[in-house]
């Protein structure tokens, strides 16, 4: 592997598992510190010493991104163990309402809210959090995770279509706003990931996978380290010129 990342400083949030975790291994495998923060204090510790063994540089904070003073000491402790922070991955999400999420007529007015609070509100409070570090650093990257819900049309799931939208517009925002004070912000929008757990736990059936398979263009569905390997390449100098984007790593399901 690289070391592209050395002497990077980087906080990934949501980091416990899937995705984040990937991300975590993959950016302190090319040489960057990474501060490994979630909701779930035990498994980001399992995360970072998982990295420490191997020879990294890690360390576990905890974060609830609905909560403001949360997110503010989660940071406070980043920066602090690091001396600074170059870039951000906030990848929280909160999966267990998902499949609350029904229709425009029938959602549960508390289901969008509470998706919207984590999706993005909870981005927005990160990114308030952040941002102030990355400028008196000179610049730096913040990547969100997004999908491809906030592009394509869906029946269902409208609370969640609508928070990955406003995401996307967020994203470009921030790349607007900040783009010439050195500040990239982009989207990483997975396609269907087979997650460890997800596979550890035998989640998916032999069938949907087959289903799933007939939607992209690809040998295979997608694995966490293919996320991963984007958001390290948004978050290194070989990604200095992307910005403002949102990046579909999807397999060729979707192609805007």
């Amino acid at each position: 592997m690289s070391e592209r990342l050395a002497g990077k400083c980087i906080i990934v949030i949501g980091a416990g598992t899937g995705i984040g975790a990937a991300t975590v291994k993959r950016l302190a495998s090319e040489g960057a510190r990474v501060c490994v923060a979630d909701i779930n204090s035990d498994a980001a510790k399992a995360v970072a010493d998982g990295v420490v063994a191997g020879g990294g540089d890690a360390f576990a904070v905890p974060v609830d991104i609905t909560d403001e003073a949360s997110i503010g000491a989660a940071i406070e402790q980043a920066v602090g163990k690091l001396g600074k922070l170059d870039g951000a991955h906030v990848n929280a999400a909160d999966l267990r309402v998902i499949f609350q999420d029904s229709d425009a007529l029938d959602v549960d007015m508390a289901v969008f809210d509470r998706t919207i609070d984590v999706n993005l509100r909870g981005h927005l409070r990160c990114t308030r959090a952040v941002l102030p570090h990355l400028l008196a650093n000179g610049g730096g990257a913040i990547v969100y995770t997004t999908s491809s819900a906030g592009d394509a049309a869906e029946p269902t799931r409208p609370s969640y279509a609508a928070s990955k939208s406003g995401l996307n517009a967020l994203m470009r925002h921030v790349a607007s706003r900040w783009g010439r004070e050195g500040i990239t912000s982009n989207c990483v929008a997975p396609g269907f990931v087979m997650t460890p757990e997800m596979i550890a736990g035998g989640q998916v059936p032999e069938d949907f996978i087959k289903q799933c398979l007939t939607g992209v263009y690809s040998t295979r569905l997608g694995k966490v380290e293919d996320i991963a390997a984007m958001v390290a390449l948004l978050l290194s100098e070989d990604g200095r010129w992307i910005n403002g984007q949102v990046m579909h790593v999807n397999g060729g399901a979707l192609m805007p």
